[in-house]
């Protein structure tokens, strides 16, 4: 991914909300699953990282990007913004030219 792509990626992102958390549990089977459906559904997907989570979210983005296949874009404060490309026909896709 370019910096130029990347950039692009964070200013959408922006304007979303955070669709999954990561809590006191970490990074759970279950939260995966929720993760990559959002993926499916969204392509771009804001996670935010609790308080009370044992990880952070510079500490965990690259496992969770590396487990979903996905690209990871930023990591900053307790959220996290992760891409990949939806697979699920009907979906929007981000032009990333």
């Amino acid at each position: 991914m370019t910096s130029k792509q990347r950039s692009k990626l964070i200013s959408l992102a922006m304007n979303i909300s955070a669709t999954v958390q990561i809590g006191k549990n970490g990074l759970t089977e279950s939260v995966v699953e929720q993760i990559s459906t959002s993926l499916e559904d969204h392509e771009l997907v804001k996670i935010g990282v609790l308080k009370t989570a044992d990880v952070t979210a510079k500490g965990v983005i690259a496992e969770v990007a590396e487990a979903l296949g996905a690209e990871p874009v930023q990591a900053i404060g307790n959220k996290i913004v992760l891409y990949r490309r939806s697979q699920k026909d009907g979906v929007e896709h981000i032009k990333l030219d």
